[in-house]
């Protein structure tokens, strides 16, 4: 098995590929400009520390799945597509 930072994951003797989802730092940014605010108020505003939207905005980290509803709601974002990638 290899950890969150990996692709493969094995479960009783099968190998599967794990989906890494990755933040797109434009529609953020866009987001962030429109409105005035920094990193660190969009941190606090879906519960995080500022040093971890850093290293989602940076691609240093990748989001949960609840992190990913979160940003999407605070964002005003509809469609995944839009503010994320996945990686295989």
């Amino acid at each position: 098995m290899i950890g969150q930072s990996g692709r493969s994951v094995v479960e009783a003797g099968r190998t599967r590929t794990r989906l890494r989802v990755t933040l797109k730092p434009a529609p953020v940014w866009a987001f962030l400009d429109e409105r005035d605010i920094s990193q660190n108020e969009l941190a606090r505003l879906v519960g995080i520390s500022s040093g971890h939207i850093s290293q989602l905005m940076s691609g240093e980290a990748h989001p949960s799945p609840e992190l990913r509803q979160r940003l999407l709601r605070v964002l005003g974002i509809t469609d995944f597509d839009d503010l994320f990638t996945i990686d295989w």
